[in-house]
């Protein structure tokens, strides 16, 4: 078992996060001392903390975190990265296109001078 201190520190997620995703039953300690309040975590959290690490860094919402979590199968996973993707994708050729919208528009206040 680990404190949550320590829970953190391995993971990369703050103690506040830890606190907040188990107030919203995304990731619940696997224990919590009745006496002090302490928060103790396991190594099946552990699993499950990096799995929201990822989560986060592609981008989903908290929201989506937990509807990934309530699927404890992960069987919809895979379909959930892939849309993801494709909207990363999407906002990447976006900015490409406002990319050159603006050196095009900085193009025509050069030719003007």
């Amino acid at each position: 078992m680990y404190k949550i201190s320590d829970f953190a520190d391995m993971t990369g997620l703050s103690k506040e996060t830890l606190r907040y995703y188990a107030e919203v039953k995304l990731l619940e300690p696997a224990y919590k001392d009745p006496t002090n309040n302490y928060r103790y975590y396991d190594d099946g959290s552990y699993f499950l903390a990096l799995l929201l690490v990822k989560l986060r860094r592609f981008g989903f919402t908290v929201q989506e975190m937990i509807s990934v979590m309530e699927d404890e199968s992960f069987e919809h996973l895979e379909e959930l990265l892939l849309e993801k993707r494709e909207k990363i994708q999407m906002k990447m050729k976006d900015l490409q296109l406002q990319t050159e919208e603006i050196d095009d528009f900085l193009a025509s206040g050069r030719e003007e001078e």
